[in-house]
């Protein structure tokens, strides 16, 4: 019998998907592949059941527009909801009925919510702007005195400093003029200026919005900076907690200035080109029933995990169960609020390596992949982030978003579709960690090149970075100032300009040179803190019982600054003139910086980005007349910055109007100690 051919298969054959481009990219992320995949799996699930149930992503963040106190037009009156499924009763009170905790009862609707309506006929008049009130709470047998969740201004009354809500209708809405304001074209390269509106006034007091809008956004357009960076303005009960211990999501703080005040604030930033970011707290909360959310209902859980999964180990605070509906929405509805009502341009978003892993970075090192994606990983968590990334990107165009995350998560700051969580930039939270520790520990002349080099210059292909050399942390009561740190006693006894003491020339000179470096290697955007541009002194201690409630280093000393004979005006002016250098010459667009000569010897790197030549002196007494190193470009370079400058509080000592001719691509420089030249190709 004769043998015939078995029939081709004509079953189409499986092709394997092209490797996520986060996965091309990043060779050792391949047998993590499946892991980001299937969070792209998850999250377009996600949007999916969104937009079934809701139309879009931007509808399903409208939590503040169902719940908590709002004026309908249409019926007549305001309409109070909240979502307690826990609670066994729940009214409103306030001044509107004399706190009669059982004149208005809320009646229960579907899924937890509750309603009460208040007809305008009846409370127009008494339910003013201006009134104040609370939500009371009955569970497990007990009532207490609440704040709605998305209540939208919270006052403190000065004498029994209990918080309650208000509402806040005024006659007249904010007038914007702020419609031709475009983020994309206002800020090309981020140049951020992170500042507190509270410690923004010289005097010993709380500073307003009005008085930052007035007094300090012209300084920052003038110091070159296109970004303002605000912290603290989510309410917070306790002042000296830096804003970070928020209770109430969707209120600004009250003790700035009126809502009104931070729109003028925002407006007039945008009229002066400064985009604004808010300073936003998802990661965790305060645990203060009285005016937080913490066990609202009584359930235990309801918007924070139960039992101890839903206590901060390290912090002192609560925890959100980002993997429950009505916590996602709030959260996603507070983004929405934040844009939308106020007219912010993104998000710095604190704490999120707290919220990538279970074990919230608590002593974890990462030191491999399987850090980033084993069962540490908080799914939940990431499904939030993602969702959070689109939401801003989708609902303005432009908006930008940094997260501040230590653990160096992979894609952190890349887009969704390439197996990223969809941030823009990222804090390079190592390097300001990297010069404390070497100014704590390391005498001058010691200082690792090497090692300095790499710190500032490792970082992830292709996910931007916000270099700084120090920022509020470095600040905090225990720490202080990298001026200070340099300058030490120095800095109440050495400051005049023309004091000749070697010890502040030291400090004045370290001090421009870390900022160079930080600006010039460490990443795609830079940011500074509120006064640290002219080297504020001491550190930042906000009133509290311990200080004797003293607002002495929770102030900037402007006028430090501001006077000529200062070294601090020195420091100041140089900040100015390096932020003006990587505007005009699109520094921080340009591609990484690359080493032409790391020479450990005699203390001296050399390198170049975006068409600049970059020397940096750090040789503690050494000065080089004859400099040689290797450049890409042969030509004719001449000095666009030298540290040296007599207006930095410098010595002039290189010739800043000599042209340098290459020989054979080799440049050859007088460079002093403790100088960084700066020079570009003539013509």
């Amino acid at each position: 019998m004769a043998k015939t051919k078995p029939a081709a298969s004509t079953a189409p054959k499986t092709r394997r998907p092209a490797p996520l481009a986060l996965v091309k990219n990043d060779a050792w992320l391949a047998p993590y592949e499946p892991v980001l995949r299937q969070r792209q799996v998850r999250l377009q699930a996600r949007i999916e059941e969104i937009e079934q149930h809701h139309g879009s992503l931007a509808q399903y963040a409208t939590a503040h527009q169902q719940l908590g106190l709002n004026h309908d037009a249409a019926r007549g009156g305001y309409v109070y909801r909240e979502w307690a499924p826990g609670a066994e009763a729940l009214f409103l009170i306030g001044d509107f009925n004399g706190w009669d905790r059982q004149a208005n009862p809320l009646q229960r609707l579907d899924f937890g919510v509750w309603e009460v309506f208040l007809p305008d006929a009846e409370y127009g008049q008494r339910l003013a702007h201006g009134s104040r009130y609370k939500v009371h709470v009955v569970a497990n047998g007990q009532g207490k005195d609440r704040l709605p969740a998305t209540l939208r201004r919270a006052v403190q009354d000065e004498e029994t400093k209990d918080f309650a809500g208000q509402i806040w209708r005024p006659e007249t809405e904010f007038a914007w003029t702020d419609q031709k304001f475009k983020v994309a074209a206002a800020v090309p390269e981020l140049l951020i200026y992170e500042a507190h509106v509270g410690m923004a006034t010289e005097e010993g007091r709380v500073g307003t919005y009005r008085e930052f809008a007035e007094s300090v956004l012209p300084r920052i357009a003038a110091g070159g900076y296109n970004v303002v960076q605000l912290m603290a303005v989510q309410e917070h009960p306790y002042y000296g907690s830096f804003g970070y211990h928020v209770a109430n999501l969707f209120a600004a703080s009250s003790r700035f200035g009126t809502p009104e005040d931070l729109k003028f604030l925002i407006n007039e930033a945008h009229r002066l080109g400064i985009a604004v970011l808010l300073d936003i707290v998802h990661s965790h909360a305060v645990k203060n029933e009285a005016e937080g959310l913490a066990d609202f209902d009584g359930s235990g859980n309801l918007y924070f995990h139960k039992g101890e999964r839903g206590n901060h180990p390290g912090w002192d605070s609560k925890l959100f169960d980002y993997g429950r509906d009505e916590v996602q929405r709030l959260l996603l509805s507070n983004l929405r609020f934040w844009l939308e009502e106020f007219h912010f341009d993104g998000f710095r978003f604190d704490g999120v390596t707290s919220m990538l892993y279970h074990h919230h970075g608590e002593g974890v090192n990462f030191v491999g992949y399987d850090d980033y994606f084993g069962p540490g990983a908080d799914e939940d968590a990431i499904l939030y982030l993602q969702l959070a990334t689109t939401l801003a990107h989708q609902f303005k165009k432009g908006s930008l978003l940094v997260a501040e995350d230590m653990s160096g998560l992979p894609g952190l700051c890349r887009p969704i579709k390439e197996g990223g969580v969809g941030f823009d930039y990222r804090l390079a939270m190592g390097i300001p960690d990297f010069w404390i520790k070497l100014l704590k520990h390391t005498p001058d002349e010691n200082w690792p090149l090497g090692e300095l080099w790499h710190t500032l210059s490792n970082r992830r292909l292709g996910e931007k970075t916000v270099a700084y050399a120090e920022s509020h942390d470095q600040a905090l009561v225990g720490d202080k100032t990298l001026a200070h740190w340099l300058f030490d006693a120095g800095i109440y006894a050495h400051m005049q300009a023309a004091d000749p003491d070697s010890g502040a020339a030291r400090a004045l000179a370290l001090h421009k040179l870390i900022r160079l470096l930080t600006l010039s290697v460490g990443g795609e955007a830079y940011l500074t803190f509120i006064g640290n541009e002219f080297g504020h002194p001491e550190w930042v201690d906000f009133p509290r019982e311990g200080n004797d409630w003293s607002y002495q280093f929770a102030r900037r000393q402007w006028s430090l600054g501001d006077n000529s004979d200062l070294k601090f005006h020195q420091m100041g002016a140089f900040d100015k003139a390096l932020v003006q250098l990587a505007r005009e010459q699109h520094l921080l667009a340009a591609g990484p910086a690359t080493l032409l000569k790391h020479d450990e010897e005699n203390k001296v790197l050399a390198y170049e980005r975006g068409g600049l030549v970059f020397v940096v002196n750090l040789n503690v007494k050494e000065s080089f007349t004859d400099y040689r190193f290797w450049v890409t470009t042969e030509g004719a370079y001449h000095v666009l910055l030298s540290s040296d400058n007599s207006r930095f509080g410098g010595f002039n000592r290189p010739d800043e109007a000599f042209e340098y001719e290459t020989f054979e691509h080799q440049l050859s420089l007088y460079v002093p100690s403790r100088v960084a030249l700066v020079l570009k190709l003539v013509g």
